[in-house]
């Protein structure tokens, strides 16, 4: 199923069919829509039409190839929950909802440091690095929601117990 679109949009990649296929999408009838082609040219954009399934026997567009195969393709699931955040496993917005951001933070969080750990700032940064490009914020809104805890002499980090 996944590779059924490709003949349609091979056919339309080749300039004479997909302008055939334009005219005859816009109603114009089969002679008029190979206007200016030459009779090779013509035939080789039709039967190229007809092949991909974007024209029916008597030369008309069929405009519903393109609802089928959009149907058969399979749809990926949305994300839920503060996933729909995220985009490859990095976060692409913070949410507004502060609470929404809370649960954000916290998966950062789970999925960057285990328990016990105690990380230089480079360390926390290159980790904080697979979700986020401005490490710096990312961290200090981690601190800010108490889920990642400078230590006292200040010179490293270790996730909240």
């Amino acid at each position: 199923m996944a590779e059924e679109w490709r003949p349609a949009v091979a056919a339309l990649a080749n300039d004479d069919a997909r302008l055939v296929w334009a005219r005859l999408a816009s109603g114009t009838d089969a002679t008029a829509a190979v206007a200016g082609l030459s009779a090779a040219r013509a035939r080789r954009a039709l039967e190229t039409l007809r092949g991909a399934g974007l024209v029916d026997d008597a030369g008309a567009a069929r405009g519903s190839v393109f609802r089928e195969l959009l149907a058969a393709a399979p749809v990926a699931p949305q994300p839920k929950g503060v996933e729909r955040f995220l985009r490859g496993g990095r976060i692409d917005r913070y949410p507004a909802n502060a609470a929404e951001r809370a649960e954000l933070l916290a998966l950062v969080a789970r999925r960057a440091f285990r328990p016990g750990e105690v990380l230089t700032e480079a360390e926390v940064g290159e980790r904080l690095a697979a979700f986020h490009d401005d490490v710096a914020v990312l961290r200090r809104y981690l601190v800010d929601h108490g889920l990642l805890v400078r230590t006292r002499s200040g010179s490293s980090y270790a996730p909240a117990e």
